[in-house]
């Protein structure tokens, strides 16, 4: 887990398994759309999560293309993106894919006013 915004592609054409901006022909909507997500979101918008072993890890303005981040070769937000033209971002919410029940109210806070913005942008 981590705590950004990804958006299309995350596969690429050389499939490196990390490093290839792979551009979708609507980049800069979903540039706009992570965006809109990320930047609501307190720890989001730093580009900094600070996950446990991955400290050094950062994301500008809290989004990343997915093939930039790591490859992912036949995904469902590229293949939705392509076979049925749907724009799906992933949201990467939080350090821990199954964060304890105690904080599961300060992951609603950190994540509403984003939840929010993005519903205004669709």
């Amino acid at each position: 887990g981590s705590v950004v915004a990804s958006y299309p592609y995350d596969d690429s054409p050389t499939h490196k398994p990390t490093g290839v901006y792979s551009k979708s022909a609507d980049d800069e909507v979903f540039r706009y759309l992570a965006k809109a997500y990320a930047s609501n979101h307190p720890i989001m918008r730093t580009g900094k999560p600070n996950c446990p072993g991955e400290e050094g890890e950062t994301f500008q303005d809290g989004i990343t293309n997915g093939a930039q981040w790591y490859d992912v070769e036949g995904g469902m937000q590229d293949y939705n993106y392509v076979w049925a033209n749907c724009f799906e971002i992933t949201l990467e919410l939080s350090c821990c894919k199954y964060p304890p029940t105690s904080e599961l109210q300060q992951e609603w806070e950190n994540n509403r006013d984003s939840l929010l913005a993005f519903i205004e942008k669709v």
